[in-house]
């Protein structure tokens, strides 16, 4: 997980991803679905910035559950009139329901198995309202990630350089991301190491597992970030 990057996360991540835009696609998905929604839950919600942008840019009222309970620190100072709680996506159990579940940025890989996938999207179905809507952005499938790719990301966090390289590798069905991360600062350069295991799906594999949790589900083949987008609702 990110457990040694968590204080240059937003810094990494707005330098590669529209968080506005693609909140705003989000927003527009829902409310094609329920235009009367209201109440979202972010699920895998890192440290919040799709949450804020649902909350201060649209309107809606949003909580969230991470595994990291460093993200969900940051996520509810980021949204102080939200619920942000550390639970796993595979069995939590809220005891609320939203008019809207989503699970981005291909958080859904971290769950590993195609088992993990059904029950994951289960708890999201057991969590949705009447005529809600579930979002969720896949992984790369079996064929699209790419083994041995050496990959670059250069910011500034706070006034200083960072630096993260990564590694990809495929064993089977599992894709592996190594980091490694050179921090700057006033009291030099830190160097930390994360390492990443994510699931490989296929897009029809995907869809038997909504199937299988009770919804149904419309498949996009772009999506946010060119690795697709489901979106589903109860059966």
């Amino acid at each position: 997980m990110f457990s040694e990057s968590t204080e240059i996360y937003d810094a990494l991540y707005r330098a590669m991803k529209d968080y506005f835009g693609e909140a705003r696609d989000i927003a527009d998905l829902i409310r094609q679905e329920q235009p009367a929604a209201r109440t979202v839950l972010d699920v895998a919600c890192g440290t919040g910035e799709y949450a804020r942008h649902l909350a201060v840019d649209h309107g809606f009222a949003v909580d969230g559950i991470d595994l990291d309970a460093g993200f969900v620190a940051l996520a509810q100072r980021k949204n102080p009139t939200g619920r942000f709680e550390r639970a796993n996506m595979i069995d939590f159990d809220l005891g609320r329901r939203y008019d809207a579940v989503i699970c981005m940025f291909s958080s859904i890989g971290y769950v590993l198995t195609l088992e993990n996938v059904t029950a994951t999207l289960s708890r999201f179905a057991a969590h949705l309202s009447p005529g809600g809507v579930v979002i969720v952005e896949p992984w790369f499938r079996p064929d699209s990630f790419q083994h041995g790719r050496v990959h670059l990301h250069s910011v500034e966090y706070e006034g200083f350089p960072v630096c993260r390289m990564g590694y990809s590798t495929v064993e089977g069905r599992i894709s592996r991301i190594h980091f490694e991360y050179l921090i700057g600062g006033a009291d030099g350069i830190r160097r930390a190491s994360e390492h990443h295991e994510l699931g490989l799906f296929t897009t029809e594999e995907l869809r038997a597992c909504f199937e299988a949790a009770g919804l149904t589900s419309e498949y996009d083949p772009v999506g946010p970030m060119n690795r697709g987008r489901f979106v589903a609702r109860s059966a």
